[in-house]
């Protein structure tokens, strides 16, 4: 069934320029820079060199920002390097923009790289095979905090469950800055550890006590702890791997373990097998490739400052235990290698252990401060071998009083460097976006909306604009895009590409240069969350652009009521030159929708949204009301309609929606703009989307 539509006060827009084949965007290069963030080192070659944080503190603990240069010696295994890169990274802590009125930041939904990223950039590891069941809700609590207190607007973190043979649910959660995702990523988590090996060999020897000469008391689940060990050194290697291309900037893993507590150091304690010597292989790879990725583990264990547990009454109740070697001291040192394990990754990869506290506040900060204000020195190896040798680092300054934190050293890497995989996009392109970072190049602003599709897909508009100034004018120029839809485990579900060889007539020309150019595709889904990786390259000039987009698309089958995604657009922004327009919406919009969310007071703005209804047991009515709602909390316009089932004939389908507002009578300011759908049948089911937008005075011509 198709959408049932009608517009409120419909105006007539300046429909955008339609860009036909045959056409090629052009424009100028840029005028101007964005705002200066950190500085980053930057080379030539992309060879292996060697990239060092340095954390230096006053007599009083204070981070020294001042230092040049010249002030810094490095050695490598005892000979001076030269430093052909140097950089103070400064980071300011940014708090997301809301409305006075709302709890919570209203989510964006538009996302652009114009600023170049200024941010940290975290991956968080929740062990799940080293954290008993009963202390999952612990590892949330913990991992909460953080997300909830110390992320900043400006950073990047993603989420990655740590598994072992027993499993559990797979999650994870691309890098974002989206609280909410990252939340609901870290409420998955569930511990999964066996109980401590000394509880399971008292188990065993009162299993066995009855029966003369069963032998020594064994642990049940050896094997699976030693698969444990194994699995998650091998995670924590690949997250350090693929850091590896993130350049210029301290890169920070934030382990939630209770530690391994696997016996490494002893062999003939382990059943004489080789998996002590494969551990401890495992733990060296960790090592080899964090230092060499200069990546930094921050080792967190939830259970906080540890007194007498469970496992020590069950111990002191068991006759004859202490006499077979099952006593507290057996406990004390499972948790003595556990603690070493985690102290062991953060300080050899220049990080810290939270262990054995309860000042995780403390610590955080600690964290953020680390990651926030620092030197990032780099030089040339004088030895790029891939021959996995270890390479002592060590940073000294020319200035007197001062603390030095840096890593210690480096492992090459091992065997034949990776050959990139065959690809038909442009290698600049595909490692864009593999990024983990955007990249700002190119600037470009991204907008998604999902609306009913053919099931079991939803059907999702995206919707990219590059701005003008930033594209080649050379003739024959053009674009290169492309956009990998991941999901929550990262699986690739949808991709497109698409080349923009164009040539433009003058005065077309012009207007992308002033205005930019859009381009709008569909990518067809099943219901889930989403990662857009979309990345722009211009063929010409050689910009590079790339934004991360989160995106969740809707059941569109099983509700009662949801709604499609919210569409803007206004008279100014319909100016931008637009290249293949999307059929559906040209029939309901009276221009393109744009990624425009900051309108001057003298435009007009229409949006468009499908309401979809799924109850099919009576004939009913929806109220549907539009709110434009002021920073301070005032409602300066509200529309209601209403609409009836009975125009569906006993179907499922949409109720196109759309109005229109006129911005003069608004004060400039910040603003919510909502659409919510109420159902009049059984439970009242109720569906809404809002966007914030801002409105700015009138611009005077000069």
């Amino acid at each position: 069934m198709g959408r049932h539509f009608r517009f409120a006060g419909l105006i007539v827009l300046l429909a955008g320029t339609a860009l036909g084949a045959g056409q090629a965007p052009a424009g100028q290069a840029p005028a101007g820079q964005a705002a200066a963030g950190p500085q980053s080192p930057t080379f030539k070659v992309q060879v292996d060199y060697v990239e060092v944080d340095v954390l230096v503190t006053d007599a009083r603990g204070n981070y020294v920002r001042d230092l040049k240069k010249e002030d810094f010696q490095v050695f490598e295994d005892g000979k001076p390097q030269t430093v052909t890169d140097f950089a103070l990274v400064d980071i300011p802590i940014e708090r997301a923009e809301r409305p006075l009125f709302a709890k919570q930041p209203v989510e964006p939904d538009v996302r652009t790289n114009e600023r170049p990223f200024d941010g940290r950039i975290y991956v968080m590891v929740l062990d799940q095979a080293h954290t008993l069941p009963q202390n999952t809700n612990l590892v949330r609590r913990a991992a909460q905090k953080f997300i909830d207190e110390k992320l900043g607007a400006n950073d990047l973190m993603a989420v990655v469950s740590a598994r072992g043979t027993a499993g559990g649910e797979e999650y994870g959660q691309e890098f974002t800055n989206n609280r909410r995702l990252l939340r609901a990523a870290v409420q998955k988590f569930s511990g999964t550890a066996p109980r401590a090996a000394t509880l399971n060999k008292l188990q065993d020897f009162i299993n066995s006590s009855s029966r003369p000469g069963a032998g020594a008391p064994q642990d049940m689940d050896r094997q699976e702890r030693e698969f444990n060990a194994r699995a998650v050194l091998e995670e924590l290697t690949a997250v350090a791997d693929w850091f590896g291309s993130v350049r210029g900037r301290k890169k920070t893993i934030l382990f939630f373990s209770e530690g391994i507590s696997y016996d490494i150091h002893d062999v003939f304690a382990n059943g004489g097998n080789n998996a002590a010597s494969m551990i401890q292989s495992r733990m060296q790879d960790f090592i080899r490739s964090a230092t060499k990725a200069n990546v930094s583990l921050y080792a967190i264990d939830p259970r906080g400052l540890q007194a007498l547990s469970d496992g020590n009454i069950e111990l002191s109740g068991v006759t004859g235990a202490n006499a077979a070697g099952l006593n507290e001291q057996g406990l004390q040192n499972e948790n003595r290698l556990a603690r070493e394990s985690l102290q062991t990754f953060a300080e050899e990869t220049g990080g810290f252990a939270v262990v054995n506290t309860n000042g995780f506040a403390t610590a955080y900060d600690r964290i953020v401060e680390e990651n926030s204000a620092y030197y990032v020195l780099a030089y040339y190896p004088p030895n790029p071998k891939r021959d996995g040798k270890f390479h002592k680092i060590d940073v000294r300054l020319m200035r007197p009083g001062l603390t030095v934190r840096a890593r210690r050293g480096y492992a090459n890497p091992t065997g034949k460097a990776p050959v990139p995989a065959k690809s038909e996009l442009s290698a600049e392109l595909r490692d864009a976006l593999q990024s983990p970072l955007p990249t700002s190049g190119l600037a470009m602003k991204v907008f998604a909306a999902p609306f009913k599709g053919v099931a079991p897909n939803a059907s999702v508009l995206l919707g990219v604009e590059l701005r003008g100034r930033d594209l080649s004018t050379a003739a024959n120029s053009g674009v290169e895009l492309a956009v990998f839809a991941v999901d929550a485990k990262g699986k690739m579900k949808a991709s497109s590409r698409e080349s923009l060889s164009l040539n433009l007539k003058p005065e077309t020309r012009t207007r992308v240069e002033q205005t930019g150019i859009r381009l709008l595709s569909r990518l067809n889904v099943p219901s889930g969350s989403y990662q857009l990786r979309v990345a722009a390259h211009d063929l010409a000039g050689g910009a590079l652009g790339s934004v991360l987009y989160d995106l969740e698309v809707p059941d569109f089958e099983k509700p009662p009521l949801v709604l499609s995604g919210l569409v803007l657009t206004s008279a100014a922004s319909s100016l931008a030159p637009t290249a293949k327009p999307d059929a559906d919406l040209r029939q309901v919009l009276p221009g393109p929708p744009a990624a425009t969310r900051s309108f001057a007071q003298n435009d007009q703005i229409a949006f468009f949204t499908d309401v979809y209804d799924n109850d099919l047991s009576a004939v009913h009515t929806l109220d549907i009301t539009t709110t434009l709602t002021a920073d301070e909390g005032r409602v300066v316009f509200k529309n209601a309609e209403e609409r009836s089932t009975a125009d569906l004939a006993g179907k499922r389908g949409g109720f196109g929606y759309g109005s229109t507002l006129t911005l003069k009578d608004y004060a400039p300011g910040l603003y919510v703009l909502k659409i919510e759908a109420r159902s009049r049948l059984g439970n009242n089911a109720t569906a809404s989307r809002e966007v914030q937008i801002t409105i700015t005075p009138t611009e005077i011509p000069r």
